[in-house]
């Protein structure tokens, strides 16, 4: 195993600061399979970042639909956690073998 560093950027204002944006750096470190090292080696900085908000988002609604399939939340509540809208969280649902309620508000979403 590789020690792996994933290093991103959080711009804050700080208003005692005269208003100026500080930046702040946190590190994460990550232990991945050598094969996967050498792979993300050959890719920017920008993919990773891509790569690593799709995986979170998928994460959440992947959450969101066991939570709703196990009967812990309302689809409507699985939607707020995983951040999207119930149309989308719905598409979500389907492709997983799930049946979704068609609420008159995603109805509203489809129909734009």
């Amino acid at each position: 195993m590789s020690g792996w560093y994933l290093w991103y950027n959080r711009a804050n204002s700080d208003r005692a600061l005269g208003g100026r944006c500080v930046v702040s750096t946190e590190a994460l470190t990550l232990k991945i399979p050598d094969s996967l090292a050498r792979e993300l080696d050959s890719v920017g900085e920008g993919l990773l970042i891509d790569l690593l908000e799709r995986g979170l988002r998928e994460f959440k609604i992947e959450q969101a639909l066991d939570r709703y399939g196990r009967g812990g939340i309302s689809f409507g509540a699985a939607a707020r956690q995983a951040g999207v809208s119930q149309s989308e969280l719905a598409r979500h649902a389907y492709a997983r073998g799930m049946e979704p309620p068609f609420s008159a508000e995603t109805l509203a979403e489809e129909l734009g």
